[in-house]
């Protein structure tokens, strides 16, 4: 097998955020090219239509001016960011123009690396190419099931999976210096499919793993909603109760329709902390409501908020942990405001 065993994100040499908060410039922004998904996957907020009609968010897909806005306000941060991350409650390749917005972000001195996560339905290489074409770091692609029936048990799509199958094989060997990942919930399929899973994809990608379910979003019972139980974390890691959320102090997320949450599973917009059709990045990242959101994690409040405090990300699926810094994090903050 050519791939590496390996979840896909970087859990080695990860930055120490209790050296750099508070952060001048987010190192990952998400940016949702569309809000809209094909699949109705029974573990996700999206795949609920009756959920998501009850938020009254937008569903669509991201206007590319909109989209422009956003890079174009990279510029006012000291520093490019890290990660610009192309997802967050859709299916990105829905947008027609994701190419053209990989290429616009590419030219921006101020994005050091862009990645998405795909479904892999509409992953053609009609669709594929000029993304790649355009600059494409990296791309995730969540695997559903083994055949047909598991994905339409689970989604409730007519996934033609042998079809899919030679997509990834065709990307793969036009990635370039794209870096493809496969993954895919052990939940879904059986415990010989999870073989079948390296067998089929190994040779396709540079990075695959097999991943657990996670209560990641708040007010969403994943367990009742699949009717399994979760007893690991994402990456197959101890479950480990953490207070503070350290991605409030190192990233945010623009909506499709330019809203700006503090977080990227706020499928509710319950979080959201400005709009970028009408303040720049940096005075969103700089508010006071989206500052007054990190006091409250930094002085112990954070079971006081009514969405954050039923976030299982912060259990099952976080890569960093600052509550040992908790104290002297919120020196620092406070320090940082009143300089301001």
């Amino acid at each position: 097998m050519k791939a590496e065993v390996k979840p896909r994100i970087n859990l080695e040499e990860r930055t120490p955020l209790q050296d750099v908060i508070p952060l001048a410039t987010p190192m990952i922004l998400f940016v949702d090219p569309a809000s809209a998904c094909n699949f109705e996957c029974t573990f996700c907020p999206t795949g609920h239509k009756d959920l998501i009609k009850d938020t009254g968010r937008f569903v669509g897909r991201m206007k590319f001016e909109v989209f422009q806005k956003v890079i174009d306000d990279l510029a006012g941060f000291s520093q490019p960011i890290k990660v610009l991350r192309m997802y967050k409650d859709g299916e990105p390749l829905l947008n027609k123009e994701m190419a053209k917005m990989v290429a616009y972000a590419k030219q921006s001195p101020f994005v050091d690396y862009i990645d998405t996560t795909t479904n892999g339905s509409l992953m053609t290489p009609e669709r594929m190419g000029p993304i790649l074409e355009a600059g494409l770091d990296k791309i995730n692609i969540s695997v559903d099931g083994m055949n047909k029936e598991q994905y339409k048990k689970f989604t409730n799509f007519n996934f033609d999976f042998e079809q899919f199958v030679e997509n990834v094989k065709w990307l793969y060997a036009n990635k370039g210096n794209c870096e493809i990942v496969m993954k895919i919930p052990k939940e879904l399929i059986t415990e010989a499919q999870q073989q079948e899973f390296f067998d089929v994809f190994g040779d396709y990608c540079d990075r695959i793993s097999l991943e657990n379910f996670a209560p990641c979003w708040p007010q969403f019972d994943v367990e009742e909603k699949t009717g399994i139980k979760i007893t690991e974390g994402i990456y197959n890691q101890p479950i480990t109760r953490t207070d503070t959320c350290p991605y409030i102090f190192y990233g945010m997320s623009v909506n499709a329709d330019g809203l700006v949450s503090s977080c990227f599973l706020d499928w509710e917009r319950r979080l959201i902390v400005g709009d970028v059709r009408e303040h720049s990045l940096r005075e969103i990242w700089n508010s006071t409501e989206f500052n007054d959101l990190r006091l409250q994690h930094l002085e112990g409040r954070r079971n006081e908020h009514p969405v954050c405090n039923n976030c299982g990300q912060l259990t099952h699926c976080l890569p960093d942990n600052i509550d040992p810094y908790q104290p002297v994090l919120l020196e620092r903050f406070k320090a940082h405001l009143a300089s301001r």
